[in-house]
């Protein structure tokens, strides 16, 4: 990316203290609502094609409903239009990496691994492609949330009871946190160039849309047109597609991408108490204890500090 993206960067509008964290943390939310919804699609689709669907139908809508989505590309510079594109390609990686690692890793691996590698990426990808070093604030804050994240949700298998993992699992989830990690980063950097947000991730989704569509049909065009599997895309595409996207758009002007996917750490936290108080799963003291240091590294940043320094 080029040099001098961060220098172009305005400072935060803020309506409130909260006014970057708190949509962002409300996405993280919904988020986490994502792998129970995605469990009552009809058996035998493949996670990829769930995914994927979400991933079309809310593309759509976040291109369609977003104004200066049409004329986005148009008023782009050549490097800009790049940055759309890998934004796209990475968009579409996420799902076609993160529902097959679930698959064969399970949540607890899968989530640790992609969500909680993807601040770490962000602020390494920040520092190396626009010489934005992190700050101390964040590196400490990002290191409680990561820490508390793993614990949270590998505490049931501390105890010596988990399974092998498995490898091509593992990798599909650093990718998954990677490609995060880079349209994190690529949106942030179009919206600090003056772009809207809802225009900026609706042509980077809507090019996600069309590249994972063929998945989408290929894998569970029958099964996902029941009510049922309906049922499910809906609540992907409608909600933690776009509604989600756009809270975190509108979230990424007024805060940094590294913070943005620190913040939606608390993903994994909120799907952890739905399994608790929906589904009937027990947490050990040790997971209690990792969603308190997940909740302090979150805290941390989304109060602001005393000054208004880089928040990176």
């Amino acid at each position: 990316m080029p040099d001098g993206a961060t220098a172009a960067r305005p400072r935060p509008r803020r309506t409130g203290t909260l006014a970057g964290p708190l949509p962002i943390l409300t996405a993280a939310v919904l988020w986490g609502t994502t792998g129970t919804a995605s469990s009552l699609a009809p058996s035998g689709v493949p996670a990829a094609a769930i995914g994927a669907a979400g991933l079309a139908l809310g593309g759509l809508l976040l291109f369609l409903t977003a104004p200066g989505s049409r004329s986005l590309a148009g008023v782009c510079n050549g490097g800009e239009r790049r940055l759309l594109a890998v934004g796209s390609l990475a968009v579409a990686g996420y799902p076609l990496t993160f529902y097959p690692a679930v698959a064969r890793t399970g949540v607890a691996v899968a989530t640790v691994i992609a969500l909680g590698g993807a601040p770490v990426l962000a602020g390494l990808l920040a520092w190396f492609t626009l010489r934005s070093r992190p700050s101390a604030r964040w590196a400490a804050a990002t290191a409680a949330a990561v820490l508390g994240c793993t614990v949270l949700v590998l505490g049931p298998g501390l105890a010596g009871d988990g399974a092998p993992v498995d490898a091509l699992g593992v990798l599909l989830a650093g990718l998954a946190g990677l490609s995060y990690a880079v349209y994190a980063l690529v949106g942030g950097q179009l919206i600090a160039r003056g772009h809207a947000s809802g225009a900026v991730l609706g042509v980077m989704f809507a090019g996600a849309a069309l590249l994972v569509l063929p998945v989408a049909l290929w894998g569970g065009a029958g099964s996902l047109l029941t009510v049922r599997g309906a049922a499910v895309v809906l609540y992907l595409g409608a909600v933690t597609t776009f509604l989600c996207y756009r809270l975190f758009g509108h979230g990424l002007g007024h805060t940094t991408p590294q913070v943005a996917t620190t913040l939606t750490l608390a993903e994994p936290a909120v799907a952890a108490v739905l399994g608790v108080t929906v589904l009937g799963e027990r947490l050990p003291g040790v997971s209690w204890c990792g969603l308190a240091v997940l909740a302090l590294g979150i805290v941390l940043l989304a109060v602001p500090g005393g000054t208004r320094g880089r928040d990176t």
